[in-house]
């Protein structure tokens, strides 16, 4: 192609100076269109990154363009309901449809195979309990012994996601949402700005091992500074991150570009840079360090809920931890459990794709550890990864949660289509950007109506599902009434599938087989 294109710009040219000098002299004009293409075409022979382009001039861009528009043009012209991801357009869809209070009903039967591996589904009774006769908004009273002020948590709230990853007219919309509905708000671990306070909606103090928002010049937290943060009337919550699903073990990312003036004054860092959170804490180094510093933050905090929020990695960690509650009888007031297949604005493909316990694994774990060390009755579990309709919270609480989270489906409802291009600030629908441009797209009154509506709309369908099991209050649900296809011949029950366990059994020495091995290796005084 090379060589035909040097042809081609040589016929051109004497064409188009043959017909002006003997046929039609306005032609010369088409030199306006036709010399930036054949300069472009002799950049692209010349330089030195791309051998496509190099052996391909003007054509070989196609290649890049394409692989740009690759991931819209398949959403929108090939995957079917059921086929996209991350998350598959029939979920998207109806969140859409809930957020904007238009009809979410689905004609002509199930598109699912039914049969095949992995489906799932609910038992449901014959006397099923009217939805009037229950509870429209289910709650969960979140603070143990230690706590002073006890809140009472949604079962369906915004997950952490950071101002800074977000744009300022997302925060603003999710908080609205979030006071209007009457749920809670994580702030992510990108610290409090105005715009989560503006709205009035609650809040979930998040901070990850950056301490943003709350660490001292050399990145070290810093007690006043927390105090400060964690004594607002809007905090209701506070919540360590030692891990998230997406990027478990490996911190956090701030590309320069969104790390504007004002996100780096709310999280006391140098503006313009590339910001990475540290992998690990340096506030403490064991579980029996992790366990001080919770009672640490409730003392600052004037006795307000604390928890922290994990990717469940080495099994022996957590066992470890649980040891150190019942050595130190510290106990935090929840623990968040992020899945594997958690969400993130930026984060290498190894991570995503393989690092990190998926959720159904890790909120089972968790829930059973704390069940057989006899501490589950004093703490809550909350849930994220996926979670987005009533089912999705339905099945979390059948394996152990109270609450549930949710990011992708609340930036959904903010108008999120899914582009897969958080991490380049180049958001179209001004969600995940600090482009000024895109981000004006965004209008907060219409979005914070739509965040509001798919809270109260999927929750409403919770609802509709726990009558029509029979049950009558989320504390009811058991892992049996969740069935699972095994192969095409066999399903089994979640309680099947994972035992329960029976509470207060570890303190007898009744620890399944499998964990037995986890048990030796957990210790108190290190994470080593």
């Amino acid at each position: 192609m090379r060589n035909e294109f040097v042809f081609f710009s040589i016929v051109s040219l004497l064409l188009v100076f043959g017909i002006y000098q003997y046929i039609w002299p306005p032609v010369i004009w088409s030199l306006i269109v036709l010399l930036p293409i054949l300069l472009l075409g002799y950049y692209d022979m010349l330089q030195s990154r791309h051998a496509i382009m190099r052996n391909f001039p003007i054509l070989g861009r196609g290649r890049y363009i394409f692989e740009e528009l690759r991931p819209k043009i398949y959403q929108y012209f090939i995957e079917s309901e059921t086929d996209g991801t991350p998350i598959p357009r029939m979920l998207r869809s109806i969140v859409y449809q809930r957020a904007k209070n238009e009809i979410s009903t689905t004609p002509f039967g199930t598109q699912l195979d039914v049969y095949r591996v992995g489906y799932e589904w609910i038992t449901h009774s014959i006397g099923a309990i009217p939805i009037n006769e229950l509870n429209p908004h289910p709650r969960v009273r979140v603070g143990g012994k230690d706590c002073m002020q006890p809140y009472e948590l949604s079962i369906f709230n915004v997950s952490a996601m950071s101002y800074g990853s977000l744009s300022n007219r997302a925060i603003l919309s999710l908080n609205g949402g979030a006071q209007k509905a009457g749920f809670a708000h994580n702030t992510g671990e990108g610290g409090i700005s105005p715009y989560h306070i503006t709205p009035g909606g609650d809040l979930i103090f998040q901070f990850g091992t950056g301490y943003f928002g709350c660490r001292d010049e050399k990145g070290n937290f810093d007690p006043l500074l927390f105090k400060d943060k964690a004594e607002m009337d809007n905090v209701k919550m506070i919540e360590i991150k030692l891990s998230q699903g997406a990027k478990p073990g490996h911190g956090g990312l701030l590309p320069a570009t969104k790390n504007t003036e004002e996100i780096a004054r709310i999280r006391h860092i140098l503006p313009g840079i590339a910001v990475h959170s540290p992998a690990y804490h340096t506030a403490f180094d064991s579980p029996v360090g992790l366990l001080e510093f919770v009672q640490e933050l409730r003392d600052l905090s004037l006795g307000k809920p604390v928890g922290f929020k994990l990717c469940v990695g080495r099994p022996s960690e957590f066992i470890a931890i649980c040891k150190a509650m019942l050595e130190t009888g510290i106990l935090p007031d929840f623990i968040s459990v992020d899945g594997g297949e958690g969400g993130t604005g930026a984060a290498p493909l190894e991570y995503t794709n393989s690092m990190g316990m998926p959720l159904l694994e890790g909120l089972t774990f968790v829930h059973d550890m704390l069940r057989g060390f006899g501490l589950r009755d004093e703490i809550r579990l909350l849930v994220s990864g996926k979670i987005m309709t009533g089912f999705g919270i339905y099945r979390a609480m059948a394996l152990g949660a109270d609450a549930c989270y949710s990011a992708r489906g609340m930036m959904f409802a903010l108008g999120c289509i899914q582009a897969l291009e958080c991490h380049k600030n180049t958001c179209p629908t001004g969600v995940a950007t600090q482009d000024k441009e895109l981000v004006a797209g965004l209008k907060v009154k219409d979005k914070t109506e739509r965040v509001a509506n798919f809270h109260l709309n999927t929750v409403s369908k919770f609802v509709e599902l726990l009558g029509s099991s029979g049950k009558r209050t989320p504390s009811d649900i058991l892992r049996k009434d969740v069935f699972r296809r095994i192969n095409t011949y066999e399903v089994k029950s979640f309680e099947t599938m994972y035992p329960t366990t029976p509470y207060g059994s570890f303190k007898y020495g009744e620890i399944p087989e499998r964990w037995k091995s986890e048990f030796d290796y957990a210790r108190i005084d290190s994470f080593a």
